[in-house]
């Protein structure tokens, strides 16, 4: 069943990154050219998920925020996971006072509220994509840091580890060919788990109007937009953005749910006898 689960998962998610990357390749549609001629088109055959206020094609538009919204989320995850990664490590590592400092700094930034402090941030540089990414980057880095830090404890105290130590390897040595590369299935789970928050956090930021400038086609400004165009009839503006939303989250979270279970395997509740 659970095999069932991923395997239609990553289909689903291999079908919406095929629409976001092939259809504005192959259509001549410009996505941000306004036509006020057709604005508010129901879905038809000649605009499958109809028009916006400004006679944008839905359909053409979409595709184009779901593969901004997935690179922006992308290169969040990637942030927080290297930061994590790195603190966690390091913490690991160095132990003592700087391990309880780091470690208080860490609960510190994580009893912030996360979408509070990113709009503190890209309020700074409205429509900045740099400010989006750094915003959910630096907010999200707590949890993978945690992780390595636990995994990195462990190792430290494992056999082979002593006895590199033992045989006067440096510390930058066990770190680097030790320590990284068994902390390396913890830093991709991160990643792909932390792709559908980063997603639903950086759609949040636009629809509330602090993320992406309004032209740029994103889920969220997408999203936001559709606001005023629901009050006049215009359901598919909010349908198939959302839709498309939850259908790549969802996605994403079961794919990589699957992912670490496949990578890091549960410890068994009972020794085998």
């Amino acid at each position: 069943m659970a095999n069932k689960k991923f395997v239609v998962a990553c289909g689903v998610l291999g079908l919406v990154i095929a629409y976001a990357l092939l259809v504005p390749w192959l259509t001549d549609v410009n996505d941000r050219v306004t036509n006020f001629a057709v604005a508010r088109q129901p879905p038809s055959s000649e605009y499958l998920f109809g028009t916006d206020s400004a006679g944008r094609d839905l359909f053409v538009r979409i595709a184009s925020a779901i593969r901004t919204s997935l690179l922006v989320a992308l290169a969040s995850a990637l942030l927080a996971t290297i930061i994590g990664v790195l603190v966690g490590t390091t913490s690991a590592i160095a132990g003592g006072w700087y391990d309880r400092v780091v470690m208080r700094l860490a609960d510190a930034a994580n009893a912030l509220p996360h979408l509070l402090l990113g709009i503190v941030i890209v309020a700074m540089f409205r429509g900045n994509v740099v400010a989006i990414i750094l915003s959910i980057g630096l907010t999200h880095w707590v949890q993978v840091a945690r992780i390595v830090r636990s995994e990195t404890v462990s190792l430290r105290e494992r056999d082979y580890i002593s006895a590199a130590r033992l045989a006067g390897a440096p510390r930058r040595h066990i770190l680097l060919h030790h320590i990284v590369p068994a902390t390396a299935p913890q830093a991709l789970i991160a990643v792909i788990l932390l792709l559908p928050h980063a997603v639903w956090h950086e759609s949040t930021l636009s629809f509330l109007g602090f993320g992406l400038a309004p032209h740029e086609p994103s889920l969220g400004t997408l999203l936001e937009e559709a606001r005023s165009s629901l009050l006049l009839g215009g359901w598919w503006t909010l349908v198939f953005p959302a839709g498309v939303l939850v259908l790549t989250t969802v996605s994403v979270a079961i794919a990589g749910s699957h992912l670490r279970t496949m990578l890091i395997p549960p410890i068994p509740s009972k020794v085998p006898t």
